[in-house]
C-alpha cells in the first residue's frame, strides 16, 4: 500500500472492503490494490489543491476502470462547502469506462467533516440510470435544509439494483415517494432513514404504503424504516402490514420508539419468523423491552433493544432520533 493509508475492513460496499485513494504521493506500480478487490473510496482531503476533478483525474488514471466494481464519493469539495452535483456529473459523464460498477455509495462523509444536514446533495436519479448492472446505491445527506441542495429522486425503472440506502436527518416525503414509485424488481434490502421536520423529514406513514403491501418490491428480504420522530406511529402500521411475512430481518430502530409503538408491535402478526429485530436506540420501559424479547427470544430471533442515551421516562417530549443534525 502508498503512505498510511490502508484498506478498512470494516466498511464495506458489495462485501469489499473500503481503500481511500491516497493523494500524497505516485502510486509505484503494485502498491495499489487490485481495481475489483477493493472500494474506491474519493476524498478531497484537507488540501486546497486537489479538488474533485483533480482527484477523478488521479482515480482514473492511476486504476483500470473498467474492473472497478464499488465507487464511494467521500468529501467531494476543498474550504468551503459546496454540493455535489459537479461531482456527480464527473462521474456519469465516465460512466461507460465502469462496465463493472455494481456499488457506488454517495457521501461518506464523518460528522466531523460536515454533519449530515450540511452536506449539500442534488437529484441523485441520474447516477442510479447511468450504471445499469448497478446492484446496491446509497445516499447520505440533507433533506430540504438547502434551495439547491437538497436531496432529491424521481420514481426510476432499474432491473438488478438489489440494495437501496438512503440515509438522512430529514428524509423528504417526496423522495420517500419516489422509491414507492420506482420498478426496482430485484430489490431486497431497502433501508431509510426518515429524520425530522426541522431538517426536512416531511414523510407521513400513508407515504409508506407501496413498502408496507408487500407487492411493489415481491423480493424484499430486509426492511428498514429507521430514524423517524414518529416511530410509534410507523412501528403501528408494520405491525399489521403484508410485507412483514415475507421478511428475514425488519428495523424500526434510532427513532422515538417508545411503549406505545412497542404494545402495538406485539399486538400485531406474528414475528417469530425473522431472524433480526433491530430497536436498537429506543425509549421503552424496561418492561415492554422485556416482553419483545421474552416473545421473540426464544424462537432464534435476534432482538437487538439497546436504549437511548439519557432516557427521562418522566418526559415523552425528550425524545429524540440517533441522526438529525
Amino acid at each position: 500500500m502508498s503512505g498510511a493509508v490502508e484498506i478498512n475492513p470494516y466498511e464495506q460496499l458489495c462485501g469489499l472492503p473500503f481503500f481511500t485513494l491516497p493523494l500524497d504521493e505516485d502510486p509505484v506500480p503494485g502498491a495499489l490494490p487490485e481495481p475489483d478487490a477493493v472500494a474506491w473510496r474519493l476524498d478531497c482531503g484537507y488540501e486546497e489543491e486537489w479538488t474533485f476533478d483533480k482527484v477523478w483525474q488521479r482515480f482514473t488514471d492511476v486504476v483500470d476502470t473498467e474492473r472497478v466494481r464499488a465507487l464511494v464519493i467521500g468529501p467531494w469539495w476543498t474550504g468551503d462547502y459546496s454540493g455535489l452535483g459537479p461531482a456527480m456529473e464527473l462521474i456519469i459523464a465516465d460512466a461507460a469506462r465502469f462496465p463493472a460498477l455494481r456499488g457506488l455509495f454517495l457521501a461518506d462523509v464523518e460528522g466531523e467533516r460536515c454533519e449530515i444536514s450540511w452536506l449539500r446533495m442534488t437529484d441523485v436519479t441520474p447516477a442510479i440510470e447511468a450504471f445499469p448492472l448497478l446492484e446496491e446505491f446509497g445516499v447520505q445527506g440533507c433533506g430540504d435544509t438547502y434551495e439547491d441542495g437538497d436531496l432529491r429522486l424521481r420514481p426510476v425503472k432499474h432491473e438488478h439494483l438489489r440494495v437501496l440506502r438512503l440515509e438522512s436527518g430529514g428524509l423528504p416525503g417526496s423522495v420517500v415517494r419516489a422509491v414507492g414509485a420506482s420498478e426496482l424488481p430485484a430489490l431486497e434490502h431497502l433501508e431509510l432513514w426518515l429524520g425530522v421536520g426541522e431538517y426536512g423529514g416531511s414523510a407521513t406513514v400513508a407515504d409508506l404504503a407501496p413498502f408496507l403491501d408487500g407487492g411493489r418490491f415481491p423480493r424484499l428480504r430486509h426492511l428498514g424504516l429507521q430514524n423517524s420522530e414518529i416511530q410509534d406511529e410507523i412501528v403501528g402500521a408494520v405491525a399489521s402490514a403484508p410485507v412483514v411475512a415475507g421478511l428475514e430481518s425488519l428495523a424500526l430502530s434510532m427513532g422515538t420508539l417508545g411503549d406505545e409503538g412497542a404494545e402495538a408491535l406485539l399486538a400485531g402478526q406474528p414475528l417469530t419468523h425473522l431472524k433480526e429485530l433491530d430497536l436498537d436506540h429506543h425509549f421503552m420501559s424496561p418492561s415492554w423491552a422485556g416482553r419483545i424479547r421474552e416473545a421473540l427470544g426464544p424462537h432464534g430471533v435476534r432482538v437487538k433493544l439497546e436504549p437511548a442515551d439519557d432516557i427521562d421516562e418522566d418526559d415523552d417530549e425528550w425524545r429524540y432520533v440517533a441522526v438529525s443534525e
